[in-house]
């Protein structure tokens, strides 16, 4: 006998108009597209050989943003939605190559590979297998301007993913039109049996504002955070050109003694930078005896130090600087330096996470004798830490 294969198809053709903005497929939730929630847990099941591809339904507008998602692993296709949901999903049957399909909301981020593999059990023992949920609150019916009780443990909530053998769940959309709110209705309605899971709470669909606000909760659970600190001192001598925060200072006299520019600023930036995310300092990464890095330009090594950090998953929350400083004064130029090493670090078109402070020395100490200019700083760094594990 021929063993089952299994198609993965998420729905996400929609507009998600009830929320407004950004299709709320696309919004980002841990900093990843709600529809790649879904497709991670799909990849899960591949990995472990137990579906065969993913097939995504989008609105055509948005293939070339997904196209460029590059590090999926699963073999993906995709394919335009239609006019309805019923309409979506028969544009992704049609691309299936598996016999069997597991169909599912892009708009239901927290599933589970255990959900789908107890469907998947499920539909081969009877042909489908759809996830319901009991009702806990008292239900109630309005007909005709009437109120009437009615036993909420005759109802029930359905979920997806929905599993079926696909050649019947597209003879049954053909029979029934594309007016189901979902695959299990033209299944019953073409005379089918439904097999039926216990769904999960935290599978829930994402419609109202306030269902974003609740994945925005569950989500932040699941986020890695921590702050580092940054230090760094250096000597000022006449003759030396003065950079700082990637800019030089063309009227100053006097510059920070170093061996590469000495920008302090961006040094500091740099290891805090590093220290939130356990990385080695500057003095390790950029060693002052090796002659490449003598007056090397501290923004390579910030282009650097970035690239290394968002390689193992971290994304730049926020980045505080304080420079002290006597001479010169240079409280004119922070926005011209924030401008400057802003770049760098903005996780996105137009997000500042940089704040540049300088306080003078008062006459005080090394610094207030313009002997030196100190900086300290602080980062903090995020990352996912994985699949939020609410239910099996």
């Amino acid at each position: 006998m021929q063993k089952n294969t299994w198609s993965f198809i998420i729905v996400a053709g929609g507009s998600g108009s009830r929320i407004g903005g950004i299709p709320k497929q696309f919004r980002e939730l841990n900093g990843i597209p709600l529809w790649r929630w879904s497709a991670e847990t799909a990849e899960k099941l591949w990995a472990a050989g137990e579906i065969k591809e993913l097939v995504l339904v989008l609105p055509p507008t948005n293939f070339k943003n997904v196209e460029s998602e590059d590090d999926l692993r699963i073999p993906l296709k995709i394919t335009a939605g239609g006019d309805t949901r019923s309409d979506s999903v028969m544009n992704g049957l049609k691309i299936c190559s598996g016999s069997h399909v597991l169909v599912h909301d892009a708009a239901r981020p927290f599933i589970t590979a255990g959900l789908c593999r107890r469907l998947i059990k499920k539909t081969e023992e009877c042909g489908s297998g759809v996830p319901l949920l009991a009702s806990s609150d008292s239900l109630k019916k309005i007909s005709g301007g009437k109120i009437t009780c009615v036993d909420r443990k005759e109802y029930f909530r359905t979920q997806t993913p929905q599993a079926f053998e696909k050649k019947s769940l597209i003879s049954a959309i053909e029979q029934y039109g594309s007016k189901g709110k979902d695959e299990a209705e033209a299944w019953l309605a073409a005379g089918r049996e439904l097999g039926v899971v216990d769904g999960i709470e935290s599978n829930f669909k994402i419609t109202t504002s306030f269902d974003l606000a609740i994945a925005y909760a569950l989500a932040e659970g699941n986020i890695e955070r921590r702050t580092g600190h940054g230090f760094d001192v250096h000597k000022l001598i006449p003759g030396r050109r003065l950079i700082l925060a990637g800019m030089e200072i063309s009227d100053s006299v006097i510059g920070l003694l170093g061996h590469s520019d000495a920008d302090i600023i961006t040094h500091t930036v740099m290891d805090a930078i590093l220290g939130a995310a356990g990385e080695p300092d500057i003095g390790t990464l950029f060693p002052a005896s090796d002659v490449k890095w003598k007056d090397a330009a501290s923004t390579g090594m910030l282009d650097s130090v970035v690239q290394r950090i968002r390689a193992s998953g971290w994304k730049i929350e926020w980045v505080d600087i304080t420079l002290e400083a006597q001479t010169p004064r240079l409280g004119d130029m922070v926005p011209m330096f924030i401008a400057s090493l802003a770049p760098y670090l903005s996780e996105s078109d137009g997000e500042r996470n940089l704040n540049i402070k300088i306080k003078s020395g008062e006459g005080c100490g090394s610094v207030g004798r313009s002997e030196c200019m100190i900086c300290h700083g602080v980062a903090t760094l995020s990352r996912r830490k994985g699949k939020i594990a609410l239910n099996a």
